[in-house]
C-alpha cells in the first residue's frame, strides 16, 4: 500500500495510516543548509520527519533487502558476463560500473530528498521526482515534464518484470537439471508451469516489512550456495593465463548489460529508502546503501573472476549450470540458488505492482479494491510467466533489460534530474557539475541504444 504526500502524489510505503496519524523518525537532521521553497513559511521543512508509515523497516532490515535485491541471478551470470568483457577488463569495469551505479543512486536520492524540501512534501516518487525536477530545470526541458511521469513507470516496470523473468527461467532451468537425473525429462516451460501458483501465491504478501523475513532466508541459503559454488570453482581453478585478459569490444556491450542488470536493483532501493524508519542513515560514506554496495561489488568481482578462470569460454548464463551433473554437492547448490531466487520474486515484483495499482488503477476505482489489487498480482505473474516461455534465452535476456532500463533509470535519468536541480547557478567551479552529468547521460544513452541492439539481435540470431 502506499501513503499520499500533501500534494497528493502516490509514494512507495507499505501501508496507509490511519487520517491524522503520523509517525516521525526518532532520527534528527540538520537541515539548516538547504533552502526550503522560496516564500514558505514557518521553520526549515524535513521530509524525513513528516513520513507516514504504520511498518517502517529497520536499517539492518533495509540492508537485508538491499543484499538479496542485487544478490540474485546477476552474481550467478558474472562469469558468462567476464566472458565477453576479459579478466582484467572485467575486474576493472565492474568496479568502475559499481562506482558508478552507487554514485548514482546517491544523486537520485540526494536530489529526490532536496526537491521534497522545496515542495514540502514527505515522499516523491522516482516519475515524479523527475516531473518536478524538469519544471524547475531549464526551460528547453520544461515541456517533458509531465510525459516524463510514463516514460520513467515504463522504464521502472519493464526492468521489474525482466528481472522476475529472470528468475522464473533460472529458477525452472537449475531445477530441470536436478530433476532430469532422477526422472523422465520434461521441457523446462513444464517446470515453468509447476510454478506459476506458488509464485502468484507469493505475490499475496503486500508488505515489505513481512517479506523481511524471507529476504534474510534467501541471503542465508544465497551465502551458503555461493560458497558451495567456490569450493568447485577452485577446486578446478585453471592458471590465471588461461584465459584471455581483454575480451573483444562488440562483446564489451553484452558485458555492460548483464554487469548493470546485476548490480542496479534501482527500483527496489528507492522504495527501501521511502520505507526506513531512519531513512538518514541510508546516505553518507557509512550509510546502509555504500555498505551494501561494497558488499555486491566486492561478491561480484570474486564471483566472476574466479568462475571465468574456473569455466573460460563455457561460462554459461548461470555458473550454477557449469558445475557437475553427477555430484550430489554440486545439484544440491542448483536447489539451494532455486530456493533463495524463488523466495526473491516477491521481493522484485513488489516494485511493479505497487506503481501500475497506485499510479494507473486504484484511483480510477470506486470499490472492491482489494480484489483488484489482487487480480492485478495474479495478471503481473502470469505476463512474467508468458515472457519466460517466450523467450527462454537466460544471459540474453539479462544484458537485455540490464542495457534497455538499468542505463536509462540507473544512470541518465538521475544525471539529468540533478541538473535540474542545480539549476541554474549551483553547478560549481567550472561547471563541474554539469560537464559530469552530461558526459553520464551520454555513457547512459550509448549503453541503452548499442545494448540493446545487439542484445536483441543476439536473442534473434539465437531463434534462428
Amino acid at each position: 500500500m502506499v501513503v499520499k504526500d500533501e500534494m497528493g502524489l502516490t509514494n512507495f510505503s507499505n501501508q496507509q495510516k490511519s487520517s491524522g496519524e503520523k509517525e516521525k523518525s526518532s532520527f534528527s537532521m540538520n537541515v539548516t543548509t538547504y533552502g526550503d521553497e522560496a516564500g514558505s513559511p514557518g521553520p526549515p521543512y524535513d521530509p524525513h520527519l513528516h513520513r507516514e508509515l504504520e511498518t517502517p523497516t529497520t536499517d539492518a532490515e533495509t540492508l537485508i533487502h538491499i543484499l538479496k535485491g542485487s544478490l540474485g541471478t546477476g552474481i550467478l551470470a558474472m562469469p558468462n558476463a567476464f566472458c565477453n568483457s576479459g579478466l582484467i577488463v572485467g575486474a576493472v569495469a565492474t568496479f568502475i560500473i559499481g562506482f558508478i551505479c552507487t554514485y548514482c543512486l546517491h544523486v537520485l536520492i540526494r536530489s529526490q530528498y532536496e526537491l521534497c524540501k522545496r515542495k514540502r512534501v514527505p515522499i516523491l516518487s522516482y516519475p515524479e521526482t523527475m516531473r518536478v525536477a524538469l519544471q524547475q530545470g531549464p526551460y528547453f526541458l520544461r515541456g517533458f515534464a509531465n510525459i516524463s511521469v510514463p516514460i520513467v513507470d515504463g522504464f521502472l516496470i519493464s526492468y521489474q518484470l525482466g528481472i522476475c523473468c529472470v528468475y522464473i527461467m533460472f529458477v525452472a532451468t537449475n531445477v530441470k537439471q536436478v530433476a532430469d537425473m532422477y526422472v523422465t525429462p520434461i521441457d523446462v516451460r513444464i517446470h515453468m508451469l509447476i510454478l506459476l501458483i506458488p509464485l502468484i501465491i507469493q505475490t499475496y504478501i503486500r508488505n515489505l516489512k513481512l517479506l523481511a523475513p524471507f529476504s534474510q532466508l534467501a541471503n542465508v541459503i544465497t551465502f551458503v550456495g555461493i560458497g558451495i559454488t567456490m569450493y568447485y570453482v577452485f577446486r578446478d581453478l585453471r592458471p590465471i593465463d588461461s584465459v584471455p585478459y581483454v575480451g573483444e569490444p562488440r562483446n564489451f556491450v553484452l558485458y555492460m548489460g548483464t554487469t548493470l542488470f546485476a548490480l542496479e536493483a534501482v527500483g527496489v532501493i528507492l522504495a527501501l529508502e521511502n520505507n526506513m524508519k531512519t531513512p538518514k542513515s541510508f546516505g553518507g560514506y557509512f550509510g546502509v546503501l555504500n555498505r551494501g554496495m561494497v558488499v555486491i561489488v566486492l561478491l561480484y568481482i570474486f564471483v566472476g573472476f574466479f568462475g571465468y578462470v574456473t569455466f573460460g569460454s563455457t561460462a554459461k548464463g548461470s555458473i550454477t549450470l557449469n558445475l557437475p551433473r553427477d555430484d550430489w554437492l554440486a545439484q544440491s547448490v542448483k536447489i539451494i540458488f532455486a530456493i533463495a531466487i524463488f523466495i526473491t520474486y516477491a521481493l522484485q515484483c513488489y516494485v511493479p505492482i505497487e506503481i501500475i495499482w497506485n499510479t494507473y488503477m486504484k484511483k480510477r476505482l470506486t470499490k472492491n479494491f482489494l480484489l483488484w489489487e489482487y487480480i492485478l498480482r495474479t495478471v503481473t505473474v502470469l505476463v512474467t510467466f508468458v515472457l519466460a516461455v517466450a523467450v527462454p534465452r537466460l544471459e540474453l535476456f539479462i544484458s537485455l533489460f540490464g542495457a534497455f532500463c538499468l542505463s536509462a533509470l540507473g544512470i541518465a535519468f538521475p544525471a539529468i534530474i540533478e541538473i535540474c536541480v542545480m539549476y541554474p547557478d549551483k553547478f560549481g567551479p567550472c561547471y563541474y557539475i554539469i560537464i559530469r552529468n552530461i558526459l553520464l547521460i551520454l555513457f547512459g544513452l550509448a549503453g541503452l541504444v548499442i545494448g540493446t541492439y545487439i542484445s536483441v539481435n543476439d536473442i534473434i540470431v539465437s531463434f534462428q
